[in-house]
């Protein structure tokens, strides 16, 4: 594996992986570490944060807006709110960089704050992701928001408002709407609550309660209800690894000929977990190991050995808990016996990159035999990858995933833009060469 050209990166076949994986922290839980301590009274600590570039924009965000936020490290970070009627309008334009997170939740926060202004964009990618889908609900609830497309798009204006409580009955399953509207119900009128029509992940309710809000949940309506009124006190947090982390080096040891992984201290919420069942539902050779629970959220190592995959079908409810494996999936579905179909997941389409056509394009480069449909694709696996030239565009699961998919082809491959990783994964590169040796060119 060498850098060439600081940004591309070229991975050789390795057959054999061995060792125990330390991940990041999750990244959906970083996020929300930084933002309710930022907007609580007192002091919350942070061990394990995500160290990626994402969670750098959260932080850079909060500080423009008053709270003090220590340098961000893995061993402790500190954050000393300012309340919930404490932040201050920004000098400049509040940047959310690569972070579909940072801006989607900040808008709720934003939203609420009655009497202040905030201008808010991010890098390319993101300003051409649909902002509308969290737009639409807080205007029904009374804000004022201007942007690009009709509002759609960043750059975004927001002058703060009084924000009544609603109803919102979204329609897709989304931890990011959820979230923001959750967050503008700290301060809205009454009750605000949220139905989606299948569950998303849960860190934003978990995280709220933790911190003091007035919450509940009913997990069989699939509904949040926030009451306002409430002060959010900081709070120790323990940040799990991040499954969508995981997520690649257990594909890579259940598709390589001889591997025996231990992947550590892995988040196994169960809104998260949609990546282990399939996998299990294929046939991996996986188990959980030393189960337990740090801050209200599930733990575990999870142990991924040489695995016969079979294809299978991935779609329903189960898209909310990996949407964000799927890539990864389409690898091991590449090296499946039989057929994997992947279906109503469109909404990769609007991510970093649009995914679907990303990965049904460069792992067709690697002689992987698939067809893509508007939300997914199917593909015939069990036949030899080759090394090929690939892309990133530029989004990292991409990336990763394609370096995972080039262990266990017939020749080397380079990705091209392979630096994005440190998005998500700033130690991706590392960790490959630590269970991967034989493949440093």
């Amino acid at each position: 594996m060498t850098a060439e050209h600081n940004s591309s990166l070229t991975v050789s076949p390795c057959p054999i992986l061995r060792g125990a994986i330390a991940i990041p922290g999750d990244k959906s839980i970083s996020h929300r570490s930084l933002m309710l301590g930022a907007l609580a009274e007192g002091e919350t600590s942070i061990r394990g944060l995500l160290l990626g570039e994402d969670p750098r924009s959260t932080a850079a965000c909060f500080r423009a807006m008053g709270a003090e936020i220590s340098k961000l490290n893995s061993e402790l970070v500190t954050v000393r709110g300012v309340g919930l009627s404490g932040l201050k309008e920004p000098v400049d334009v509040l940047d959310a960089g690569n972070s579909g997170t940072t801006l989607r939740l900040m808008l709720g926060i934003l939203a609420a704050q009655a009497g202040r202004f905030f201008a808010v964009t991010g890098d390319g990618s993101l300003r051409s992701r649909p902002m509308g889908r969290v737009v639409t609900p807080l205007q029904k609830m009374g804000a004022q928001i201007w942007g690009r497309v009709g509002g759609d798009r960043a750059p975004l204006a927001v002058q703060g408002q009084r924000l009544q409580g609603i109803h919102y009955q979204s329609p897709v399953a989304s931890a990011q709407v959820k979230s923001c509207v959750l967050l503008a119900g700290l301060w809205a009128e009454g009750e605000t609550t949220v139905t989606e029509p299948a569950p998303s992940r849960d860190h934003s309710e978990r995280m709220l309660t933790a911190f003091g809000a007035d919450l509940s949940v009913d997990r069989a309506a699939r509904t949040a209800t926030v009451r306002s009124g409430a002060q959010l006190y900081g709070q120790p947090v323990t940040v799990p690894g991040d499954i969508s982390s995981a997520a690649f080096w257990l594909v890579a040891g259940a598709i390589a000929p001889e591997a025996d992984l231990l992947v550590q201290n892995v988040g196994i919420n169960p809104t998260r977990t949609g990546i282990l069942d399939v996998l299990q539902q294929m046939g991996a050779n996986l188990k959980l190991e030393n189960e337990r629970e740090e801050a209200g959220e599930p733990i575990a190592d999870v142990r991924i050995q040489s695995s016969q995959l079979q294809g299978c079908e991935i779609g329903g409810d189960t898209i909310p808990t990996l949407i964000d494996e799927i890539p990864i999936l389409a690898v091991a579905a590449a090296f499946a016996q039989g057929k994997t179909t992947i279906r109503d997941a469109a909404e990769l389409r609007v991510k970093e990159s649009d995914r679907l056509a990303a990965m049904a394009t460069e792992l067709t480069k690697m002689g992987v035999l698939l067809e893509e449909h508007p939300d997914g694709m199917e593909i015939w696996g069990g036949q030899p990858l080759e090394g090929a030239v690939v892309e990133s565009y530029g989004d990292h699961r991409i990336a990763m995933s394609l370096a995972i998919a080039a262990l266990q082809a017939n020749s080397p491959t380079t990705i091209r833009g392979a630096d994005c990783a440190s998005i998500s994964y700033p130690t991706f590169v590392p960790t490959l060469q630590q269970i991967a040796p034989a493949s440093v060119a």
